[in-house]
């Protein structure tokens, strides 16, 4: 009976507890690096005939005019017994079309069977077809889609012991796929510290176990085991040449990281940080600094490859309607149907510079959003923004408007800005790195309309958007992002609204800092996009 209680204790504390992922490249040889992206091909073909099974069941299931009107009932109704009732016969009618998880399940071991893959490679990747497919039946999401050649899946088995299982030898750890015998390239400190955290799990898992399930059932608290849980292998093509990394996943937080003398490379604040996140910008007010900034950017170097990326897409699409002219109407558009594309060698070294371009932007992005993520944390521990809305922002309007010359305006809108730029991306990583490391994340409600408040005459004021510099009600001119940072930076959570009297006795010291800002700016001659700031 004690051992029951211990196992189900434990299997709790694992469900509670952290989890955070390691990358390192492994040394595999290349024929071993070939023989895996093999392999992930292989799953990317077994998912591509699960998903062609599972979306012509969910379309069969759609048709229907009983599942339809099912759907709406279910949504409209508020009563918890009649919910219960509908969501029985959605259950049932999904059960009779085959849009279910066993059968997902019991279809991919056929396929798997028959590609040849590993049991628990083809259930993980039912897993995520699966979850995708949960997504269109109870959530917002889209339709699911096939890989295609070239998009290889990671390889990874949700078990230790199976599938990549992990091995100690020498006090070094080892994994095996297959028949191939591999380990992993430790390059600084922190992949050693968390090399020997886990090595020092492995050397006596009983007694670490023993002591997560004491202090969780002692003081409700879940201590970093260091426990590795399971591997993953990501198959990836850099410069020409594919090289594999692994991912593993280990129980707890990651470890902190130093610097080349001991010293902590991450320093964290105290007090409140307010954030104006825009599509390329981000405003931010604090205790100590103010700043306006480029997102995503590292250096001057990112818009020149952002350029240097859209003049290699340009080209290829020249090349491929050269080569492909039976494809397109006359008025330049694509034409409707199937049709067969051939690609010249010129298109496929284009495309191999434009892939490499994109991977290494995709790259500078990542290390420039985590750097400013890390600046906001060593300001404050209190994180206030507005709420995410650049899914919002990415939708083309629907309505068709027409300017003063008699031309149609364009109905796009910010996709291209939040692609380079990545605010929502941003967003989720300043609050990921405030929580977890003990600060607090909060977002304003809606109504809240930081970027319409003016505080010298305690009103709400509508503004144009193309009004970047804006003069407050008693002349005080204000870099409009700044202000509503600063307005959210006086964010009052007690009562859920603008704190008015931090707004009177702080304004004058943050405008202070906010004109130093803007003379810096014009001084080197940065280019902030959309800030109104005009550098002669």
């Amino acid at each position: 009976m004690i051992d029951e209680e211990y196992r189900k204790t434990l299997k709790q504390f694992h469900k509670l507890s952290d989890r955070h992922i390691l990358v390192v490249e492994t040394n595999m040889s290349y024929s071993d690096v070939m023989k895996a992206v093999a392999l992930s091909d292989k799953i990317r073909k077994a998912g591509n005939e699960l998903v062609s099974l599972m979306r012509k069941d969910y379309d069969q299931l759609i048709r229907t005019k009983r599942y339809r009107k099912l759907r709406k009932l279910y949504s409209n109704t508020e009563d918890k017994n009649k919910r219960k009732i509908l969501s029985k016969q959605l259950n049932e009618m999904q059960s009779e079309y085959n849009v279910t998880w066993d059968f997902c399940r019991k279809s991919m071991i056929l396929i798997g069977k028959k590609y040849g893959i590993d049991a628990v490679f083809a259930l993980t990747k039912a897993e995520d077809i699966w979850r995708g497919m949960e997504k269109r039946l109870y959530d917002n999401g889209n339709n699911i889609h096939f890989s295609k050649y070239g998009e290889l899946p990671c390889i990874r088995a949700k078990q230790i012991n199976r599938g990549i299982p992990m091995s100690v030898k020498d006090d070094k750890i080892q994994f095996k796929l297959g028949k191939t015998v591999f380990g992993i390239q430790i390059n600084d400190r922190f992949q050693t510290d968390e090399i020997n955290a886990v090595l020092s799990y492995l050397a006596n898992p009983e007694i670490i176990d023993n002591k997560a399930v004491n202090t969780l059932i002692e003081d409700a608290f879940c201590i970093d085991t260091y426990r590795p849980c399971y591997a993953t292998l990501v198959p990836k093509m850099i410069r020409g040449k594919y090289k594999i990394y692994l991912h593993l996943t280990i129980e707890g937080k990651a470890k902190p990281k130093y610097d080349k003398h001991g010293n902590p490379r991450h320093k964290y604040g105290k007090g409140v940080v307010g954030a104006d996140i825009g599509t390329q910008t981000v405003a931010y007010t604090s205790d100590t600094e103010v700043g306006l900034k480029n997102l995503s950017e590292r250096g001057n170097s990112i818009q020149t490859s952002e350029r240097k990326e859209r003049l290699l897409y340009r080209a290829m699409d020249r090349s491929r309607r050269a080569t492909n002219p039976q494809n397109y109407n006359e008025d330049g558009t694509v034409k409707k149907g199937k049709k067969t594309w051939k690609y010249s060698n010129h298109y496929k070294k284009l495309k191999a510079k434009h892939s490499e371009l994109c991977r290494i932007n995709a790259i500078n992005r990542q290390f420039a959003i985590n750097e400013d993520a890390n600046h906001l944390r060593s300001l404050g521990d209190t994180f206030v923004t507005e709420p995410k809305n650049a899914s919002k922002l990415m939708k083309r309007t629907k309505e068709t408007t027409v300017n003063s010359k008699g031309k149609f305006n364009k109905k796009k809108r910010f996709g291209k800005s939040i692609k380079n730029r990545c605010p929502s991306g941003f967003q989720t990583t300043v609050e990921k790195k405030f929580k977890d490391t003990g600060g607090t994340y909060v977002e304003v409600p809606n109504n809240y309309r930081a970027s319409q408040y003016d505080h010298t005459v305690d009103d709400y004021i509508k503004k144009k958007l193309s009004d970047r510099m804006y003069k407050l009600q008693d002349g005080t001119e204000v870099q409009r992002d700044w202000y509503s940072s600063f307005l959210l930076y006086c964010y009052d959570y007690r009562i859920y609204d603008i704190d008015k009297e931090k707004c009177v006795t702080e304004f004058k010291n943050q405008y202070n800092k906010e004109k130093a800002l803007i003379a810096w700016i014009k001084t080197n001659k940065l280019k902030i996009l959309n800030s109104g700031i005009k550098i002669a």
